[in-house]
């Protein structure tokens, strides 16, 4: 029940903006080729900033 006041932190943000991404490209790329593509791209470089975040954190 407390996990509703919990603020979201920058990581969790990119996190779940990325599957959304990845989501919808997945949908999409049936129908439109060019479109899943440059979801995909977005996802990757959403992907790069997580992972450059996490061996950051590692390194800590």
């Amino acid at each position: 029940m407390l996990k509703w006041f919990k603020t979201k932190t920058e990581i969790d943000k990119l996190k779940d903006r990325y599957c959304r991404l990845m989501k919808k490209s997945f949908k999409i790329a049936p129908r439109d080729r060019k479109k899943s593509d440059k979801l995909r791209k977005e996802a990757k470089v959403l992907y790069d900033r997580i992972k450059k975040y996490d061996t950051q954190k590692e390194a800590s």
